[in-house]
């Protein structure tokens, strides 16, 4: 089984043969009204709005082979009941023999087409879903062809089960809930409005009504309905084999209604006949709504098979032109990949990080480190609107530099903690600042510092250890002054708070404590002693950058001072004294923390950009010569490491042990990326993981060694099969991170081994059975696992515009530095890429005639439209900001020659 995916065109459509033949295949079909869809090969999956609202019964990817009640559309014949999803009894005994249906999947984004041929039935359906661009709702299109040489009578069968309420009560109060079912038939299909909703917010009067209505490709409407589910399934009957299509019986007529049942969308349409080659078509819409008088309205807009077919091309354009960026090297497969992983994090803002088959990431919506990596893939696309989302993200940090870690259903709404539990992880404050730098740079737009941003206030106080007795709802959650007004503090404040009380906030062995965990969230076991060295070194990295933009700020703009909280100071009145003083450093955090736990001044004092950013340099260098003292594990040939953690024993985790060498991929990336890690010692970083995690037939870079133990004492992480998720798997996001940190330091052949390497097991569909895309995952048998929503996508997406084509800002103008090395460009020696910048279009060719690889060529010239000459300086071309928005509208043609 070669390739068994191909790709069709460069917009990544692909198509595969027989895809019901794998399990755990699924794919993702959304708008951006609210609706979300998983589908499998057999129309199997889910519809939901939210985790309180699934029209389709919730589906785990365990459940994509068990259940049957998927959506469905069966035809019954002179020689029996077709189910033209491949969904029934009949085809499932059929399974890998010959007489199983010919079937083909097609996909692009946000469609998927399923055609299916039977040779007994003599009949060819085509199916086609898709979310439309206007309407939240989902949309089956079906056609029915007669393949046959003789005329066929038939009797068309939608039957789509209605789940009609919160994910909740898959197990908790399923058939109670049944109960709350007021289901009522129309002249178009099935309606059921639940009187109440049981979930998490307890008994509430329900104001949705679900919804599946039919017509035909002619804007017929139904013949009758088969509304409850077992009633349509029959005694001894099923989903998969239900007695009402098979006996072809009467449904109910239009007005009927019905209480307390299991609920279906079963529509029935008149009989017709199809001579041979004849075809028929059919609209199938599933949706959600508050506002039932809207549906006729829905109906409408797709009542004819013109207006489905005008709908989905108006679909497939759109989220083709939301992925503006276009890849193309010597590898079209590679390129078409590039496509699917571009397009990622826009499915993982409209999914958060759940509402798909693989991700059990509890209810839904995207974390903290989402906000902001998300928005790096959107600088690159889509980058209107991302600096109010920048400004209103920064409204979940609270004035001890911790942050709310729940977000809301709507931009800027944040909530302290799920079920009352209060959890710091100790990397949420890296992110923002490396989600600014890169605005900055993209944008110039260095008056994003200046803006002011309310704080996130709730009980929660002293970075989560101890509660502020005085808060309550009626003081709100913003966080107030002395005076009761709303204290509000520039983005740099809220930046330098983040990282001043992390640096403060350390451990026995003077790194910042691990709390309840770090980027590896299943480090969650060591909260009172351990420490993550690993990202230690990204808060380092971090302040080096900080220090540098200030002095920019202060060099270019004209910057002589900034005005800061007056308790502030401090965090910033120390020396280095206290750098090397645990007790000291704890007692300094305290004293800053006990003045803000409820109230703020809200004074201001000035301080000089200068010494501020000598005071943060100095913080950085201290950190960074720390571990190199303390955590550089050397082995030998040349190899060696750094420890990434503490345990709960105050013991390194890291290192040569009696059960083997043991070392963690993670502590590496942010040693390498933030500076840590000297040349030499990324050398050796680089021959160490090669040697103990690289594991290239199951995609690269494993997260770690088998430390063979259960480690209570570290995270939850030891107790899962070496091999998954946290445990020694290859996890995309940290191996893309390791590459991208090796390009930067121009380490670009060790960094295009880990990107490959994902990229290559990722496109042999034999070994990772996923569809398109960079899971969060590969296990232990290089099976791609938690398909599409993986921050992954956004840093690789990333890796290769800003570092591998080396298009990138620098405080808003244009670089061009490639990476590229030789087997990166095709056959003519040109690699190219299409973007957006600054507002602009540009379509880069990197021309290579002798195919030199990185380190062999220089930038002899480079030139736009043929005229506008790049400034170069032979390893870089700048294209200043001014001369950017200067341009006219339109692609314009960049050339950029290498020898």
């Amino acid at each position: 089984m070669v390739n068994a995916i191909q790709f069709l065109d460069r917009e990544g459509t692909f198509t595969i043969e027989q895809p019901e033949n794998y399990s755990g295949l699924y794919f993702p079909i959304a708008g951006e009204g609210g609706v979300k869809s998983a589908l499998s090969p057999n129309l199997g999956g889910d519809i939901k709005i939210d985790q309180n609202t699934f029209l389709m019964e919730p589906v785990s990817v365990e459940n994509l082979h068990n259940n049957r009640s998927g959506r469905n559309f069966w035809f019954h014949t002179e020689m029996g009941a077709w189910s033209a999803v491949g969904a029934s009894a009949e085809e499932e005994s059929k399974r890998f023999t010959e007489l199983q249906d010919r079937s083909e999947l097609k996909a692009g984004f946000m469609w998927q087409t399923v055609t299916r041929q039977s040779a007994k039935y003599q009949l060819k359906s085509e199916i086609t879903s898709f979310v439309p661009l206007k309407h939240n709702v989902e949309i089956m299109y079906v056609e029915i062809r007669n393949m046959g040489s003789l005329a066929q009578k038939i009797v068309p069968v939608a039957a789509v089960p209605i789940f009609g309420r919160s994910a909740d009560n898959i197990r908790d109060h399923r058939h109670v809930t049944s109960l709350l079912h007021r289901i009522r038939t129309t002249e178009n299909g099935v309606y059921v409005k639940p009187t109440l909703s049981f979930d998490e917010r307890g008994h509430q009067k329900n104001h949705c009504t679900y919804f599946v209505c039919g017509i035909t490709g002619a804007g017929e409407k139904p013949l009758d309905f088969y509304p409850v589910a077992d009633e349509f399934i029959g005694d001894g009957g099923s989903f998969a084999q239900p007695w009402k299509v098979i006996k072809n019986e009467d449904g109910v007529p239009a007005g009927s209604r019905y209480e307390g049942k299991e609920a279906l969308g079963g529509i029935r349409f008149s009989p017709i006949t199809l001579n041979s080659g004849e075809s028929a078509t059919f609209t199938v819409v599933m949706g959600i709504t508050e506002n039932e008088g809207e549906i006729e309205n829905i109906l409408d807009a797709y009542q004819t098979t013109e207006k489905v077919k005008k709908s989905l091309g108006d679909t497939k354009k759109y989220w083709q032109e939301k992925v503006n960026v276009r890849y193309y090297t010597s590898s079209s497969r590679f390129d078409c990949l590039m496509r699917w992983i571009s397009f990622q994090p826009i499915l993982r803002r409209i999914y958060g990080c759940s509402f798909l088959p693989h991700h059990d990431y509890g209810r839904g919506g995207r974390g903290w480190r989402d906000l902001w990596q998300d928005c790096l893939s959107l600088l690159i696309m889509d980058p209107d609107g991302v600096r109010q989302m920048i400004l209103d993200n920064y409204g979940g940090v609270r004035i001890d530099g911790t942050n709310a870690t729940i977000i809301g259903a709507k931009q800027g709404e944040f909530i302290a903690d799920r079920n009352g539990i209060a959890r710091v992880w100790m990397d949420h404050g890296v992110w923002p600042f490396m989600t600014t730098k890169f605005y900055i740079d993209q944008t110039g737009d260095t008056g994003i510092l200046e803006e002011t941003v309310s704080y996130f206030k709730d009980g929660q106080a002293e970075r989560g250890g101890s509660l502020d007795s005085r808060w309550d709802a009626e003081y709100g959650i913003q966080q107030r002054c002395t005076d009761g007004k709303i204290y509000k503090g520039s983005v740099l404040e809220h930046l330098l708070l983040q990282h001043l009380c992390a640096f403060y906030e350390v451990g026995a062995h003077n790194h910042i404590r691990l709390r309840g965990a770090d980027w590896n969230d299943a480090l969650d076991m060591a909260a009172e002693n351990g420490e993550s060295v690993a990202f230690t070194c990204a808060y380092a990295g971090n302040l080096t950058e900080m220090a540098k933009l200030l002095l920019l700020l202060e060099d270019k703009f004209g910057w002589e001072q900034v005005e800061l909280l007056e308790e502030m100071m401090v965090l910033l009145g120390d020396d280095s004294q206290v750098y090397n003083n645990v007790e000291a450093k704890k007692k300094l955090l305290q004293k800053y923390l006990q003045t803000c736990i409820h109230n703020v001044s809200g004074k201001k004092v000035p301080v000089a950009i200068q010494k501020l950013a000598d005071n943060l340099q100095s913080k950085a260098e201290w950190m960074k010569k720390h571990i190199r003292k303390t955590e550089w594990i050397k082995g030998d040939n040349t190899e060696g490491w750094f420890n990434s953690y503490y345990d709960n024993s105050g013991k390194p985790v890291e290192g040569y042990f009696e059960n083997g060498a043991k070392m963690i991929l993670t502590g590496q990336v942010f040693a390498i990326m933030g500076g840590t890690a000297e040349d030499e010692q990324v050398a050796g970083i680089c021959k160490s993981a090669d040697h103990y995690l690289y594991a290239q037939e199951i995609g690269g870079y494993r997260l770690n060694t088998d430390f063979q133990e259960q480690k209570f004492d570290l995270g939850r992480m030891f107790g899962f099969a070496y091999g998954e998720k946290e445990n020694g798997a290859v996890f995309s996001h940290m191996t893309v991170m390791y590459a991208n940190a090796l390009y930067k330091r121009g380490f670009v052949k060790e960094g295009y081994k880990a990107l490959q390497t994902l990229a290559d097991t990722a496109l042999k569909f034999e070994v990772s059975k996923i569809y398109p895309g960079i899971p969060e995952y590969f296990n232990g048998e290089g099976k791609g696992l938690y398909n599409y929503l993986t921050g992954a996508a956004s840093w690789y997406m990333l890796t290769m515009v800003t570092e591998v084509f080396g298009v990138h800002g620098e405080n808003g103008s244009m670089v061009i530095s490639p990476k590229l090395i030789s087997e990166q460009f095709d056959e003519h020696g040109k690699a190219q890429i299409q973007l957006r910048f600054a507002e602009k279009e540009f379509h880069i060719v990197f021309q290579n005639p002798k195919k030199l690889s990185y380190g062999k060529y220089t930038i002899k010239k480079a030139v736009c439209d043929g005229k506008l000459e790049f400034h170069c300086d032979g390893n870089s071309a700048f294209l200043y900001r001014e001369e950017i928005l200067s341009m006219q509208d339109g692609v314009h043609q960049v050339e950029v020659y290498l020898g």
